[in-house]
């Protein structure tokens, strides 16, 4: 009992025929995947979502301008550009988060300022209440 792995001449011949067996077992398996998990996509529960009337828009307040607070590298501050003391920015953010809409805190900070005084004034305007607070940079030129 002898097998031959080649020809009889010496010159082996390879095989370049594609094995499509495993890929048609795949494939089936995966159709059967798709067949049992098609039926549990489908939604059971009924739902009758609003529909939306984009004619007549309830009346709104106009955005708030922002406020903005300047800290120069010396730690002085400004409340749109007007000078203030941690005491007054203190009593103005208290009595700008109760309006409605609440106005956006914007904190504009010199490359220098030492970054616990912006830390300073952004804990305060959170802690008064303000949602809202971002900070301003320069864009960066290409």
């Amino acid at each position: 009992m002898a097998f031959s792995s080649g020809g009889g001449d010496g010159h082996d011949k390879v095989n370049a025929t594609i094995n499509i067996v495993p890929l048609v077992d795949v494939m089936l398996v995966l159709l059967i995947i798709f067949m049992v998990t098609a039926p549990l996509m489908a939604h059971k529960v009924k739902v009758d979502l609003p529909q939306a009337n984009l004619d007549e828009r309830p009346d709104t307040a106009p955005p708030a301008p922002p406020l903005t607070v300047a800290i120069t590298s010396n730690g002085t501050l400004y409340l749109n550009d007007q000078p203030v003391t941690m005491d007054l920015l203190d009593s103005t953010l208290a009595v700008e988060a109760q309006k409605t809409p609440q106005p956006p805190v914007n904190v504009r900070g010199d490359a220098t300022t030492p970054y616990r005084i912006v830390n300073e004034v952004v804990n305060l305007a959170q802690a008064k209440g303000m949602r809202k607070v971002g900070f301003v940079s320069a864009r960066e030129k290409n």
